[in-house]
């Protein structure tokens, strides 16, 4: 068997104009991983990072990043991409940092548009309004030039990924994309028109990936799924009534996947066991396969904790939602890898493909890149389970 393993980036961690304009100049959120605060007895934080509080728009410090990936066995890493109907957010960390690193090219790299509401949790407190910054729906002019900039800019790059060919391209958000585009025969139209751009560009097909959280708040999800207590994150819209069916593959989605385990399978209370919430995700795999009728790539999440995104003056209650959520030290991630591995080599609808949440998504807890504590420790997991050295 031979495997993909694709890491998802959040590329907030560099100086963006809106960022700016927002939060104030030079903002990023490192702050928010530095002015971290424990919450309860043993709580870890802040998180210090081995590296340093690097500016992933740097081409030297991203190569480093490119160099540990590759190193550790990283086929792809799948960047947050943000386009909104007033333009794009958050693209210098690729932009600047990942294609203009010299060893660029040891990894591959694949857009995923994140296509939330933002909001404002930067940081959030109990009873603050959660201002809506940028809202994710967007219209077909949009989504004709988005995409149309997608396949000139980064399709057409060598080191693009993908699958027999077809560039892969993920969306966060299918309801709200139909939203946005008016309706289901609306999105079906804009999504064959983008896969016509794509072949006429000169490759094969497109590679259109659907993220699980997305396709399950469509109207006609099927009901019964992924545990639906999951959480609400960064103003996402309320689930949609499940009628019964599934729609990924009248879309003509190629692949579903996760973004993180959080999606489909609520945490424990503080200082849960990793896992058990581990246990029953990777327990949902063989139904979500069965039930969305096209490939599913399976997912591990690396851990989980929020509370960097909270306001360390403020109260702490896990009733309020997220970003005020309970936390899982991953200490059994090698153990989810193992599992992740046997499920590949056992269902080959799953073309070998599995996702990770997250190489940096340090304000969640769910990061592989080297910390002062357990340093090159989960990245170490991914090549002992999948590249083993005899």
């Amino acid at each position: 068997m031979s495997y993909q393993i694709a890491v998802y980036y959040w590329p907030n961690f560099h100086i963006d104009s809106r960022n700016a304009e927002k939060l104030g100049k030079g903002w990023t959120e490192w702050d928010l991983v530095r002015g971290a605060v424990p919450r309860f007895p043993g709580h870890a934080q802040p998180k210090a990072p081995e590296w340093g509080y690097a500016d992933e728009s740097d081409p030297m410090a991203m190569g480093r990043e490119i160099q540990a990936m590759h190193d550790h066995g990283i086929s792809a890493v799948i960047f947050d991409w943000y386009r909104y109907d007033d333009g794009t957010f958050l693209e210098g960390a690729l932009r600047k940092g990942f294609l203009g690193a010299g060893n660029r090219n040891l990894v591959k790299f694949a857009l995923m548009w994140a296509n939330h509401d933002y909001v404002d949790i930067f940081p959030a407190s109990p009873g603050k309004p959660r201002r809506l910054w940028y809202p994710g729906a967007v219209t077909r002019k949009t989504f004709d030039e988005a995409t149309d900039a997608v396949i000139r800019d980064y399709f057409s790059q060598p080191n693009y990924w993908k699958i027999n060919g077809a560039p892969y391209f993920s969306i966060y958000e299918m309801q709200t994309m139909e939203k946005g585009l008016g309706g289901r025969e609306a999105l079906l139209g804009a999504l064959r028109h983008f896969r016509e751009k794509t072949k006429a560009a000169g490759f094969p097909d497109l590679h259109l990936n659907a993220v699980a959280w997305g396709i399950d708040r469509l109207q006609d999800a099927p009901a019964g799924g992924p545990d639906r207590a999951a959480i609400e994150t960064m103003g996402d819209s309320t689930p949609g009534a499940p009628q019964g069916g599934n729609p990924a593959r009248s879309l003509g989605v190629d692949s579903v996947t996760s973004y993180c385990w959080i999606h489909h399978t609520s945490i424990p209370e503080p200082t849960g066991p990793y896992e058990d919430w581990a246990d029953r995700a990777i327990s949902q795999w063989p139904g979500m396969q069965e039930s969305y009728r096209v490939p599913y790539h399976p997912n591990v999440s690396v851990g989980w904790d929020s509370s960097p995104r909270t306001n360390p003056a403020g109260p702490w209650h896990l009733s309020q939602g997220y970003p005020y959520k309970g936390v899982n030290t991953p200490a059994e991630f090698k153990k989810a890898l193992v599992a992740a591995k046997s499920h590949l080599d056992h269902e080959p609808r799953s073309q070998g493909i599995l996702t990770i949440n997250s190489w940096n998504e340090w304000t969640e807890g769910s990061y592989l890149l080297p910390d002062k504590v357990h340093g090159m420790a989960y990245l170490d997991a991914i090549r002992e389970v999948f590249h083993p050295v005899d």
